[in-house]
Protein backbone atom coordinates (compact mmCIF):
# COMPACT_ATOMS: atom_id res chain seq x y z
CA UNK A 1 0.00 0.00 0.00
CA UNK A 2 1.39 3.80 -1.13
CA UNK A 3 1.67 6.21 1.62
CA UNK A 4 -0.83 8.03 -0.33
CA UNK A 5 -3.44 5.60 -0.19
CA UNK A 6 -2.83 4.90 3.30
CA UNK A 7 -2.76 8.30 4.76
CA UNK A 8 -5.97 8.63 2.55
CA UNK A 9 -7.56 5.28 4.23
CA UNK A 10 -6.40 7.04 7.56
CA UNK A 11 -8.17 9.96 6.82
CA UNK A 12 -11.50 8.47 6.15
CA UNK A 13 -10.99 6.00 9.51
CA UNK A 14 -10.74 9.32 11.20
CA UNK A 15 -13.75 11.28 9.81
CA UNK A 16 -15.74 7.95 10.75
CA UNK A 17 -14.68 7.91 14.06
CA UNK A 18 -15.65 11.56 14.30
CA UNK A 19 -19.08 10.97 12.99
CA UNK A 20 -19.87 7.73 14.75
CA UNK A 21 -21.45 7.28 18.38
CA UNK A 22 -18.60 8.04 20.63
CA UNK A 23 -17.39 10.80 18.26
CA UNK A 24 -17.75 14.51 18.57
CA UNK A 25 -20.43 15.81 19.14
CA UNK A 26 -19.93 18.71 16.22
CA UNK A 27 -19.29 16.59 13.87
CA UNK A 28 -22.16 13.94 14.13
CA UNK A 29 -24.77 16.45 14.19
CA UNK A 30 -23.20 17.95 10.67
CA UNK A 31 -25.27 16.77 7.56
CA UNK A 32 -24.34 17.45 3.76
CA UNK A 33 -26.35 21.12 3.63
CA UNK A 34 -24.85 22.04 6.89
CA UNK A 35 -21.35 21.90 5.66
CA UNK A 36 -21.86 23.51 2.51
CA UNK A 37 -20.92 27.08 3.61
CA UNK A 38 -17.88 25.98 5.85
CA UNK A 39 -16.91 23.86 2.45
CA UNK A 40 -16.76 27.13 -0.25
CA UNK A 41 -14.99 29.09 2.37
CA UNK A 42 -11.97 26.34 2.32
CA UNK A 43 -12.33 26.90 -1.05
CA UNK A 44 -11.96 30.74 -1.07
CA UNK A 45 -8.71 30.31 0.96
CA UNK A 46 -7.32 27.44 -1.44
CA UNK A 47 -7.59 30.35 -3.94
CA UNK A 48 -6.28 33.17 -1.79
CA UNK A 49 -3.32 30.83 -1.35
CA UNK A 50 -2.69 30.13 -4.35
CA UNK A 51 -2.75 33.45 -5.67
CA UNK A 52 -0.62 35.09 -2.37
CA UNK A 53 2.14 32.45 -2.88
CA UNK A 54 0.91 31.64 0.81
CA UNK A 55 2.93 28.67 2.04
CA UNK A 56 -0.87 27.26 4.07
CA UNK A 57 -1.55 26.31 0.57
CA UNK A 58 -0.90 22.51 2.08
CA UNK A 59 -2.62 23.08 4.54
CA UNK A 60 -5.94 23.88 2.46
CA UNK A 61 -5.73 21.59 0.17
CA UNK A 62 -6.01 19.17 3.21
CA UNK A 63 -9.18 21.19 4.63
CA UNK A 64 -10.98 20.75 0.85
CA UNK A 65 -9.84 17.53 0.85
CA UNK A 66 -11.36 16.76 4.68
CA UNK A 67 -14.70 18.11 3.36
CA UNK A 68 -14.71 15.99 0.08
CA UNK A 69 -14.27 12.72 2.54
CA UNK A 70 -16.97 14.02 5.02
CA UNK A 71 -19.33 14.10 2.21
CA UNK A 72 -18.42 11.09 1.85
CA UNK A 73 -18.65 9.32 4.84
CA UNK A 74 -22.08 11.07 5.14
CA UNK A 75 -23.42 9.76 2.06
CA UNK A 76 -21.98 6.57 2.81
CA UNK A 77 -23.94 6.24 6.26
CA UNK A 78 -27.48 6.98 4.16
CA UNK A 79 -25.99 3.94 1.63
CA UNK A 80 -25.60 6.35 -1.71
CA UNK A 81 -22.00 5.93 -1.87
CA UNK A 82 -18.32 5.67 -0.66
CA UNK A 83 -15.10 7.42 -1.04
CA UNK A 84 -13.63 4.90 -3.24
CA UNK A 85 -16.89 5.11 -5.45
CA UNK A 86 -15.89 9.06 -5.65
CA UNK A 87 -12.59 7.68 -7.03
CA UNK A 88 -13.63 5.05 -9.56
CA UNK A 89 -16.37 7.74 -10.90
CA UNK A 90 -13.66 10.57 -11.56
CA UNK A 91 -10.98 7.79 -12.59
CA UNK A 92 -13.18 6.38 -15.04
CA UNK A 93 -14.56 10.07 -16.47
CA UNK A 94 -11.10 11.23 -16.99
CA UNK A 95 -9.71 8.20 -19.26
CA UNK A 96 -13.48 8.50 -20.81
CA UNK A 97 -12.96 12.27 -21.70
CA UNK A 98 -9.09 12.16 -22.72
CA UNK A 99 -9.63 9.53 -25.75
CA UNK A 100 -6.31 11.84 -27.12
CA UNK A 101 -4.55 9.73 -24.09
CA UNK A 102 -5.50 6.93 -23.13
CA UNK A 103 -6.72 5.54 -26.34
CA UNK A 104 -4.33 6.08 -29.14
CA UNK A 105 -3.66 2.13 -28.64
CA UNK A 106 0.52 3.01 -29.65
CA UNK A 107 -0.91 4.85 -32.48
CA UNK A 108 -0.19 8.75 -33.23
CA UNK A 109 -1.91 10.75 -30.40
CA UNK A 110 -5.53 12.31 -31.13
CA UNK A 111 -4.97 16.17 -30.90
CA UNK A 112 -7.35 17.50 -27.76
CA UNK A 113 -10.67 19.19 -28.56
CA UNK A 114 -12.05 21.42 -26.27
CA UNK A 115 -15.30 21.64 -28.39
CA UNK A 116 -15.67 17.71 -28.69
CA UNK A 117 -15.19 17.55 -25.09
CA UNK A 118 -18.07 19.90 -23.89
CA UNK A 119 -20.59 18.11 -26.58
CA UNK A 120 -19.46 14.51 -24.97
CA UNK A 121 -20.28 16.02 -22.01
CA UNK A 122 -23.76 16.64 -23.03
CA UNK A 123 -24.48 13.09 -24.78
CA UNK A 124 -23.40 11.64 -21.80
CA UNK A 125 -25.01 13.51 -19.22
CA UNK A 126 -27.46 13.24 -21.59
CA UNK A 127 -28.67 16.90 -20.94
CA UNK A 128 -31.18 18.98 -23.22
CA UNK A 129 -28.91 21.71 -24.06
CA UNK A 130 -25.28 22.13 -24.77
CA UNK A 131 -25.58 25.17 -21.60
CA UNK A 132 -26.80 22.38 -19.20
CA UNK A 133 -24.89 21.37 -16.61
CA UNK A 134 -23.90 25.15 -15.47
CA UNK A 135 -24.23 25.30 -11.75
CA UNK A 136 -27.27 27.95 -10.49
CA UNK A 137 -25.21 29.25 -7.62
CA UNK A 138 -21.99 30.10 -9.76
CA UNK A 139 -20.33 33.46 -9.69
CA UNK A 140 -22.27 35.61 -12.26
CA UNK A 141 -19.12 36.36 -13.64
CA UNK A 142 -17.86 32.44 -13.66
CA UNK A 143 -21.00 31.68 -15.42
CA UNK A 144 -21.06 33.59 -18.24
CA UNK A 145 -17.81 32.69 -19.12
CA UNK A 146 -18.64 29.02 -18.77
CA UNK A 147 -21.96 29.62 -20.92
CA UNK A 148 -19.91 31.52 -23.56
CA UNK A 149 -17.34 28.81 -23.97
CA UNK A 150 -20.03 25.57 -24.06
CA UNK A 151 -21.58 27.77 -26.82
CA UNK A 152 -18.60 28.62 -28.21
CA UNK A 153 -18.60 24.62 -28.66
CA UNK A 154 -21.42 24.07 -30.70
CA UNK A 155 -20.11 27.18 -32.88
CA UNK A 156 -21.78 30.15 -31.52
CA UNK A 157 -19.37 32.79 -31.21
CA UNK A 158 -17.15 35.28 -33.36
CA UNK A 159 -14.90 34.36 -35.63
CA UNK A 160 -12.50 37.43 -35.58
CA UNK A 161 -11.76 38.99 -32.21
CA UNK A 162 -12.15 42.72 -33.57
CA UNK A 163 -16.32 41.65 -33.87
CA UNK A 164 -15.81 40.87 -29.99
CA UNK A 165 -14.46 44.27 -29.75
CA UNK A 166 -17.59 45.89 -31.73
CA UNK A 167 -19.87 44.11 -29.69
CA UNK A 168 -18.77 45.82 -26.55
CA UNK A 169 -18.80 49.11 -27.94
CA UNK A 170 -21.95 48.53 -28.82
CA UNK A 171 -23.06 47.68 -26.03
CA UNK A 172 -21.79 50.48 -24.45
CA UNK A 173 -23.51 52.96 -26.29
CA UNK A 174 -26.42 51.60 -25.77
CA UNK A 175 -26.35 51.96 -21.85
CA UNK A 176 -25.06 55.73 -22.87
CA UNK A 177 -28.39 56.16 -24.31
CA UNK A 178 -30.48 54.29 -21.58
CA UNK A 179 -28.45 56.65 -19.25
CA UNK A 180 -29.61 59.64 -20.78
CA UNK A 181 -32.91 58.52 -21.12
CA UNK A 182 -33.35 57.67 -17.40
CA UNK A 183 -35.07 54.26 -18.17
CA UNK A 184 -33.35 52.38 -14.87
CA UNK A 185 -34.55 49.02 -16.34
CA UNK A 186 -32.89 49.51 -19.16
CA UNK A 187 -29.85 50.47 -17.64
CA UNK A 188 -29.75 47.25 -15.70
CA UNK A 189 -29.73 44.91 -18.32
CA UNK A 190 -27.31 47.57 -20.60
CA UNK A 191 -24.55 46.93 -18.01
CA UNK A 192 -25.36 43.26 -17.95
CA UNK A 193 -24.76 43.06 -21.20
CA UNK A 194 -21.92 45.76 -20.91
CA UNK A 195 -20.73 42.79 -18.43
CA UNK A 196 -21.40 40.33 -20.38
CA UNK A 197 -19.56 41.47 -23.40
CA UNK A 198 -16.49 42.44 -21.35
CA UNK A 199 -16.50 38.68 -20.52
CA UNK A 200 -16.30 37.67 -23.65
CA UNK A 201 -13.90 39.97 -24.52
CA UNK A 202 -11.74 38.34 -21.55
CA UNK A 203 -12.42 34.75 -22.97
CA UNK A 204 -11.14 35.52 -26.64
CA UNK A 205 -7.94 36.74 -24.93
CA UNK A 206 -7.55 33.31 -22.70
CA UNK A 207 -8.19 35.50 -19.57
CA UNK A 208 -10.02 34.69 -16.51
CA UNK A 209 -12.26 37.31 -16.20
CA UNK A 210 -13.17 36.02 -12.72
CA UNK A 211 -9.45 36.05 -11.55
CA UNK A 212 -8.90 39.70 -12.95
CA UNK A 213 -11.75 40.99 -11.30
CA UNK A 214 -10.61 39.40 -7.99
CA UNK A 215 -7.01 40.94 -8.37
CA UNK A 216 -8.57 44.08 -9.25
CA UNK A 217 -10.85 44.04 -5.91
CA UNK A 218 -7.85 43.07 -3.83
CA UNK A 219 -5.55 45.75 -5.35
CA UNK A 220 -8.24 48.07 -4.47
CA UNK A 221 -8.46 46.97 -1.41
CA UNK A 222 -5.08 47.24 -0.88
CA UNK A 223 -4.39 50.84 -2.13
CA UNK A 224 -7.46 52.31 -0.33
CA UNK A 225 -6.12 50.58 3.30
CA UNK A 226 -2.55 52.72 2.56
CA UNK A 227 -4.88 55.69 1.70
CA UNK A 228 -6.47 55.18 4.75
CA UNK A 229 -3.15 54.71 6.66
CA UNK A 230 -1.71 57.77 5.47
CA UNK A 231 -4.63 60.16 6.70
CA UNK A 232 -4.33 58.06 9.73
CA UNK A 233 -0.60 59.22 10.11
CA UNK A 234 -2.01 63.23 8.83
CA UNK A 235 -4.23 62.99 12.25
CA UNK A 236 -6.98 63.45 9.25
CA UNK A 237 -10.46 61.59 8.92
CA UNK A 238 -10.92 60.77 4.92
CA UNK A 239 -14.16 61.31 5.30
CA UNK A 240 -13.43 65.32 5.95
CA UNK A 241 -10.73 65.56 3.18
CA UNK A 242 -11.70 67.25 -0.02
CA UNK A 243 -11.78 64.73 -3.59
CA UNK A 244 -8.50 66.83 -4.45
CA UNK A 245 -6.52 65.88 -1.53
CA UNK A 246 -7.96 62.16 -1.58
CA UNK A 247 -7.28 62.06 -4.84
CA UNK A 248 -3.29 62.93 -4.49
CA UNK A 249 -3.06 60.48 -1.74
CA UNK A 250 -4.46 57.79 -4.27
CA UNK A 251 -2.34 58.80 -6.97
CA UNK A 252 0.93 58.57 -4.31
CA UNK A 253 -0.09 54.57 -3.44
CA UNK A 254 -0.87 53.81 -6.84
Amino acid sequence: MSDKTSEINRLTEIVDLLRSENGCPWDKEQTSESLIPFFIEEVYEVVECIENNNDDLKEELGDVLLHIVFQSSIANEKGYFNLNDVLKNINKKLIKRHPHIFKNNGKEKISFDKKSWEINKQKSKNRASILDGTPISLPSIIKSQRLQEKASSVGFDWDNIDDVWDKLYEEIDELKIACEKGQLKSIEEEIGDCFFSLVNLARHLNISAENSVRKTNNKFSKRFKEVELKVSKMSKKINEMSNEEISKLWESVK
